[in-house]
């Protein structure tokens, strides 16, 4: 239970905050008329009360929670070693939650985390997110809150990401310079940062080289059979393109497999770049080239804003919005 909170409850139903707190605790010492408003109330801003959360606040917890969509995309296992090493110096234990790229769990993870439980909290939200209230709701409570990779700007807290936008513009270049006249962007959803910064660095560089003409979008989702039917749909048309910039790893992985059934040779007939932590892409076949993320120095830096927001120290501007480098690494799904 947030005390902040708490006061906040007593203030609007003009009681004193003992009085809300044993209401929330359902003591017989309060009437039932008053239970029922606060707890009224208490369910309209999402409030849930915890018996713990008082003695943990001052005791500490020492557990950090980190919420990610999925666990099977490299990046996100290498963030999670990052802050493990940080955590560890600091004792402190570190749990994982997982979202599966659904907005509802991600609300119901939040609001299980926010009333004392952790300490602090890192997350990546989820493609499905779009409203944002849970996570206001968590800032507004003085729960200390860092985004990493995937954000929401309007949400006010520290956000530690990669230069998604340079980063794209620097591989949709590389493509153009290879030969690539039209190049197609596959996006995990429209909705999500990184795809829009990615997008936006991928535009850019079609704006400076003039092949604007040739600007096509496909909106993917977590589901590998649908994405496999759009990428089909895109390489058997009759305007094919001659490269494809997939956002996720993922879907560079759906577009070899639909390359494949097509007998259509990468790079001879379409060339593939992908943003990708994927130790295996040198294996594929052909190699693929890919946009490395500093993801284990996310996950270090996310974790050592968070732990200044734990000790409440002073944040430098540059703790609040960090974008580390990404390293391009050509292969063979690139060649001229």
């Amino acid at each position: 239970m947030d005390k902040l909170d708490l006061k906040k409850l007593a203030k609007e139903l003009n009681l004193s905050p003992s009085s809300v707190s044993r209401a929330l605790r359902d003591s017989h010492e309060v009437s039932r008329e008053t239970k029922e408003r606060v707890k009224a109330l208490a369910a309209k801003w999402g409030f849930q009360p915890n018996p713990h959360a008082s003695s943990l606040r001052q005791n500490k917890s020492k557990t950090i929670a980190v919420i990610i969509p999925e666990i099977q995309n490299n990046f996100f296992s290498q963030v999670l070693n990052g802050v493990e090493e940080i955590a560890k110096e600091k004792k402190y234990h570190v749990l994982i939650y997982l979202t599966h790229e659904d907005a509802e769990r991600e609300n119901e993870i939040l609001n299980l985390l926010r009333n004392g439980r952790v300490d602090g909290i890192m997350i990546s939200v989820s493609n499905t997110t779009i409203e944002y209230d849970h996570l206001e709701a968590c800032r507004a409570s003085g729960m200390p809150l860092v985004f990493f990779d995937r954000i929401l700007e309007e949400v006010k807290v520290p956000r530690i990401t990669s230069d998604d936008e340079e980063a794209s513009f620097r591989a949709t270049e590389l493509l153009i310079k290879r030969g690539a006249k039209k190049i197609a962007f596959l996006s995990l959803s429209d909705s999500l940062s990184i795809c829009k910064r990615r997008y936006a660095g991928y535009a850019r560089a079609l704006n400076k080289h003039q092949l604007t003409s040739y600007q096509k979008t496909v909106e993917c989702d977590a589901v590998d059979s649908s994405n496999r039917e759009k990428i089909h749909a895109l390489l058997a048309g009759e305007e094919r393109p001659d490269a494809i910039f997939a956002a996720v790893e993922k879907l560079a992985v759906n577009t070899y497999e639909v390359c494949k059934e097509l007998e259509l040779k990468i790079p001879s007939k379409l060339k593939v770049i992908s943003f990708s932590n994927l130790s295996a892409a040198a294996l594929f076949d052909p190699p693929l080239s890919t946009i490395i993320q500093p993801s284990y120095e996310i996950g270090k830096k996310a974790t050592d804003v968070l732990f200044k927001l734990i000790e409440k120290k002073v944040l430098l501007p540059n703790d609040k919005r960090v974008a580390l480098s990404s390293t391009i690494v050509e292969r063979k799904s690139t060649s001229k």
